[in-house]
């Protein structure tokens, strides 16, 4: 697996691999890896002939500059980890200059709406500092195919919606939540949970299994009444936001379609760690 530790030197490994008319997978991340990036690269080995990772905390989509500061930068483990893996075939690992060579900041998108819901709402400018790094390592890995894992789902519509108003040549693949054995979604902040913390916050995938249960038999009020209660009972954990919304305009609902894909998404903090997941409802 060979490192690319600057622009030039992916360039120049991009432009060998594309004179032998091979195709690129390539899934972006901000390091700290573990199981979960590898389900990416599993099945983007299957699917291309080269597969390229990259590791950069991207410090535009970040409001809180202590967010930033705290986000854990595992460089030397992860390359590890890759190598490990055997399933990627270089890791590009850019400084801030090689992303933004002019000036830190983000551009401004129009992502039809997508983001001024759920994370967005809370977050300004997060989405454009999204769209603005994954537009940019596109540009510069110009892969075929792009791999995004399904927990940060908004993200994933996020990024579905750039590739589409930009018309760039690349397919986007959502790749399903990878669980740990008792179900809790796979994250680099959970290495910053002590092992009581751990163990309790498998409540989040037990509730949102319960959700599905209640599904279409309880109405959408009724389920975030008993979601609130469960939370209200969980000691150190807040529950910052429950709802259910439509799957491809993210949009809250409380009321059923029959035509329609509906999502239940969850956000709890547990001591100061944020915890995200989704489900989709059948």
């Amino acid at each position: 697996m060979k490192v690319l530790n600057n622009r030039a030197e992916l360039e120049q490994f991009v432009s060998d691999v594309k004179q032998q008319n091979k195709t690129i997978g390539f899934a972006p991340t901000m390091g700290a890896l573990h199981d979960g990036h590898l389900s990416l690269y599993e099945i983007a080995k299957k699917e291309n002939d080269i597969v390229i990772s990259s590791i950069f905390v991207n410090p535009t989509q970040f409001n809180n500059p202590e967010d930033l500061e705290k986000y854990p930068r595992t460089v030397e483990k992860d390359i590890e980890k890759l190598k490990d893996s055997k399933l990627v075939d270089a890791v590009y690992i850019p400084s801030v200059q090689d992303i933004y060579p002019e000036t830190l900041e983000s551009k401004h998108y129009n992502f039809n709406g997508l983001e001024n819901e759920m994370e967005g709402a809370a977050r300004p400018g997060h989405f454009d500092g999204v769209g603005t790094v994954i537009e940019r390592l596109f540009e510069q890995v110009k892969p075929d195919n792009a791999y995004f894992g399904e927990k940060d789902f908004q993200q994933l519509k996020i990024i579905e919606t750039l590739v589409k108003n930009l018309d760039l040549p690349v397919k986007i693949h959502g790749v399903k939540i990878h669980r740990q054995d008792d179900g809790l979604a796979m994250s680099s902040r959970n290495v910053r949970l002590s092992e009581e913390e751990r163990k309790a916050s498998t409540i989040i995938y037990q509730t949102l299994k319960k959700v599905n249960d209640w599904f279409r038999i309880i109405t959408i009020p009724e389920i975030k009444k008993r979601v609130e209660e469960i939370f209200e009972n969980q000691k150190g954990m807040e529950l910052e936001y429950f709802l259910i919304a439509d799957e491809e305009t993210l949009k809250e609902t409380d009321f059923f379609y029959k035509d329609k894909n509906f999502r239940a998404f969850i956000v709890v903090n547990v001591d100061k760690v944020r915890l995200i997941d989704n489900m989709h409802l059948e």
